[in-house]
């Protein structure tokens, strides 16, 4: 895999995941999707506003079904489900993709395809995180593919109403935080946008920032991820969550850096082996805590976001939500594995 390098004024992070080659405990992985080498044959884009990606095919329950179909509803799903329905999820998922996004198909059984997500780094494919989705929340539109060069608006609204016409009258699609889309024309007010496969969409201009490119999202400080956090508190936490419909520990923490500009791993177990090892005396705002099993000594289950006075904001469990905790208190302090630093 030819991987690319994206330089910042303030960071380097480099991916090499083709065996996970650790050149420095100090850097981070990252890839520039403007100079992407995969093949694209059979390059997709997410058509709903988040796929959910499964461990197999044609295994969800009926609960589910709203977060399989196109246009899925992620809001009825995700709030339709009771305790137990949310802990059934648990093992069944490996992550969400959201509506844009570019999933390579690498394999097809009946109406589900296999695919890896792009830019949600793990040591499980070097193209992207691998899963199952249904493939008709795919699209190969060569007229957004074509789009993809402009500049790009990333909602930065926990969600957002895509709509049909300028004026927000008629609602088309709720998406999520973090999403990103082709800007073909932008207005005082409001922001014309393209999708993967219905053509032009309007956005509400105070739910996006527009950027020309990856690179010119500004540096983030430790206290601009605390406050990006924050905007999920009390947001019910869901297994293999990436979007403001729900998170996981390390879906929460993933989501909030690349809004900022960085990109990291998608699994606390990852995100643990980059960045730049932190004392304990020495957190700062921002930086990811990790907690693993065998009173820390064991495998990391769980990241949070230090965000000072011996406190961090995560996504603890499916009986929980978005919260901000103090680190012993909370019980997980016993179980503290180490922190990394991702910002300069």
């Amino acid at each position: 895999m030819i991987v690319s390098v994206l330089w910042r004024k303030r960071f380097v992070f480099v991916l090499l995941l083709a065996g996970v080659f650790f050149l420095s405990a100090g850097w981070a992985m990252a890839k520039d999707i403007e100079t992407d080498t995969t093949d694209t044959i059979d390059t997709y884009y997410i058509d709903v506003s988040v796929a959910t990606i499964w461990t197999k095919p044609n295994i969800f329950r009926e609960v589910d079904t709203p977060s399989t179909t196109n246009p899925a509803d992620l809001r009825k799903w995700t709030t339709s489900m009771t305790y137990q329905d949310k802990l059934g999820l648990v093992g069944k998922l490996e992550t969400q993709a959201l509506y844009g996004s570019k999933a390579t198909v690498l394999e097809r059984q009946g109406d589900w395809v296999k695919v890896a997500v792009h830019n949600q780094f793990t040591p499980k494919s070097d193209i992207g995180y691998p899963g199952w989705m249904p493939a008709a929340q795919l699209s190969k539109e060569k007229s957004f593919e074509n789009q993809l060069h402009r500049p790009f608006a990333l909602v930065t609204s926990p969600t957002a109403w895509l709509y049909e016409d300028k004026h927000a009258k008629s609602e088309f699609l709720e998406l999520s935080f973090n999403t990103r889309l082709p800007v073909m024309q932008e207005f005082e007010n409001e922001v014309l946008v393209a999708t993967p496969s219905h053509g032009k969409k309007w956005l509400k201009k105070a739910d996006v920032t527009v950027y020309k490119t990856e690179a010119d999202i500004p540096a983030p400080t430790g206290e601009d991820i605390v406050n990006t956090g924050k905007k999920f508190l009390n947001l019910p936490y869901l297994w293999a969550g990436t979007s403001g419909f729900g998170y996981d520990c390390s879906g929460f923490t993933y989501t909030i850096y690349q809004a900022n500009g960085i990109l990291i791993p998608r699994d606390s177990s990852v995100q643990a082996k980059y960045g730049t090892p932190v004392d304990r005396k020495d957190l700062q705002p921002g930086d990811l805590l990790f907690f693993a099993y065998n009173e820390g000594k064991g495998s990391v289950h769980h990241v949070g976001v230090y965000i000072g006075d011996g406190k961090m904001i995560h996504s603890p469990n499916s009986s929980t939500h978005v919260r901000i905790d103090d680190i012993e208190a909370s019980g997980f302090g016993k179980e503290y594995a180490g922190a990394r630093r991702y910002i300069k």
